[in-house]
């Protein structure tokens, strides 16, 4: 991976790009390093997601409501300061927003499924 220097970014100001979903749409903001992506998302009301993802995430919701649902039929639903995080391959899942919410979210090749972090998540 390229190393990252030191920058901020205003979020604020960033272009956005939109995505349809199968209901509503959602606004990509996206910082790009190699296979590293970082982005600030935002569900419109009514955001149900056009597919099933099979790739990991951090998620980290900022505001708002998100339910993902896993394609086994769990449904989870996180609010602002709850986060989830899942490796590539791990669990089928897509998201929808009854009233909107605003997510970070990272995701990369470091989130390739791996056994070991799956029996340890907290080893360093």
């Amino acid at each position: 991976m390229t190393t990252i220097p030191f920058q901020t970014t205003d979020w604020n100001n960033a272009p956005a790009t939109a995505h349809k979903g199968e209901t509503g749409t959602a606004y990509w903001k996206t910082l790009q390093y190699d296979d590293l992506r970082i982005r600030r998302v935002e569900y419109s009301s009514n955001y149900k997601a056009d597919h099933w993802c099979k790739l990991g995430h951090i998620l980290y919701c900022l505001d708002g409501e998100l339910t993902s649902e896993l394609s086994d039929g769990r449904t989870f639903t996180l609010k602002a300061g709850m986060s989830y995080q899942v490796s590539d391959g791990a669990s089928e899942h897509r998201s929808s927003s009854a009233n909107g919410a605003t997510l970070l979210i990272i995701d990369g090749g470091f989130l390739k499924n791996s056994r070991e972090a799956v029996l340890n998540p907290w080893k360093i």
